[in-house]
């Protein structure tokens, strides 16, 4: 289970001795060419990947972001729905894959995460992806509903092979089959979506730095139905996962201001993409 941080945020990491000062995070690794100090940039544009509307529109309220009706940022035909704007200096870009054409439903799973990771990554050229999400939660690693997870390292359950170990498991079915709980025992997860790990993949692949924020609607190992506690739970979910979503994004705008004024202060200096390792939510919590 992983240890209570500030902020009533959870870090989906094992324990360890150096956990309350200095957190580890592991995300998708920044561009390879960004190894020297010339080449270092602040984070100006952030993309935020989400796979429901309920999961969108807090934010979209919260950031005063303008749905974009010109429809010619992606390819014709596709249901994929894009919100931008300003918040504090930031260049915000909220993409929610948008609901099927022929079902009527969200185009949640990993297909539509990976297809539209690529698409907006190509279009929008992004210094950090988050992608916000609701998940399910294991009740045996201490879970509990609206929690929020920060996430360390992300696998897939349904591939049927081993991808590496991480808290957060990802697989297209709301539901666990027998197949899915042993590698996702295996994973070590603490929660469980289905879109995160394929956000991870395209990011990588294309060595764009990204986050995972998730927040649990429903225990997968309770006693109750995981469809009708998901249903019951999203919107006061939501609700929790915009608030942590905003405490993160306030977070890099309120550094990213002050390097302005103190770039000769090595812990704000960890905020640039310069390095194989991430370091935002390391000085988060340094600074929570």
């Amino acid at each position: 289970m992983a240890p209570p941080v500030k902020n009533a945020v959870r870090a989906a990491a094992a324990p360890t001795e150096e956990w309350s000062s200095q957190p580890e995070v592991t995300a998708a690794h920044p561009p390879k060419n960004a190894a020297g100090d010339g080449d270092r940039r602040p984070i100006s544009t952030v993309l935020i990947i989400i796979a429901m509307q309920t999961e969108a529109l807090p934010l979209v309220n919260k950031f005063h972001l303008s749905e974009d009706i010109d429809g010619s940022l992606f390819p014709k035909g596709v249901p994929w729905v894009r919100y931008h704007g300003i918040y504090k200096e930031l260049h915000i870009n909220l993409v929610w894959t948008g609901k099927d054409s022929i079902l009527g439903v969200d185009s949640i799973g990993t297909i539509s995460a990976s297809l539209v990771s690529y698409a907006s990554i190509q279009a929008l050229k992004p210094d950090l992806i988050i992608n916000a999400g609701t998940a399910g939660g294991f009740k045996a690693k201490g879970a509990c509903v609206a929690d929020v997870y920060l996430v360390s390292n992300v696998a897939f359950h349904d591939r049927r092979i081993p991808i590496h170990v991480g808290k957060l498991s990802t697989g297209d079915s709301l539901d666990m089959s027998p197949q899915d709980e042993v590698l996702i025992l295996a994973n070590d997860a603490v929660v469980k979506d289905m879109e995160g790990a394929a956000v991870a993949y395209v990011a990588d692949l294309l060595s764009v730095p990204a986050i995972f924020i998730k927040a649990v609607t429903n225990t997968v190992d309770g006693q109750k139905s995981i469809a009708e506690e998901f249903l019951q739970n999203l919107i006061a979910v939501c609700t929790t996962l915009a608030q942590t979503v905003s405490q993160v994004v306030d977070f890099i705008s309120g550094v990213y201001q002050i390097i302005g004024i103190r770039k000769s202060t090595s812990v704000y200096r960890k905020l640039y993409i310069n390095t194989d390792e991430y370091y935002i939510l390391k000085i988060m919590y340094q600074f929570a």
